[in-house]
């Protein structure tokens, strides 16, 4: 444990926006516009869903553009930079996040659920029920997560 009694690897399951998956892992989903929690860890990897390049962080990170309200402009490197987040979250403290922290974040914490074993029908429902009630805003982003596969 740290000096604050944060672990180094992971985050704490009773911290604010942290979903835990069915394997265990810790993931935490918040919204850009929002400062961090007072007290609250820093992420040792970040993923962030917008439309415009996010300032530079002091840990490691990647953008992915993702326009507010839509899809991923190429959902190749969604499903990479998915991938990444998943396999991170098995020991680091992960986070992804966008503008609100709703629909696109709510929208890759789902894949990320289908990533851990949830079917793609109950992943929406999953996020929904354990990150935040508002999750997945769009249509298109429920159908996006219905659609989305590991490996393909």
């Amino acid at each position: 444990m740290s000096e604050t009694g944060w672990g180094e690897g992971e985050w704490g399951e009773g911290d604010s926006g942290v979903l835990r998956l069915p394997s265990g892992r810790l993931v935490r989903g918040r919204g850009l516009r929002y400062p961090l929690p007072p007290g609250a860890p820093t992420p040792s990897y970040g993923l962030y869903l917008l439309g415009r390049q996010p300032p530079p962080v002091p840990w490691e990170s990647r953008w992915l553009r993702w326009p507010d309200f839509r899809l991923p402009a190429d959902r190749a490197d969604a499903r990479d930079a998915l991938a990444e987040v998943w396999e991170r979250a098995a020991g680091e403290r992960v986070e992804v996040a966008c503008g609100g922290g709703r629909g696109r974040t709510g929208t890759a914490l789902a894949c990320l659920a289908v990533l851990d074993g949830v079917p793609p029908d109950e992943a929406v429902a999953y996020v929904r029920a354990h990150y935040h009630r508002g999750a997945v805003e769009t249509p298109w982003q429920r159908r996006y997560v219905r659609r989305f596969r590991p490996g393909r």
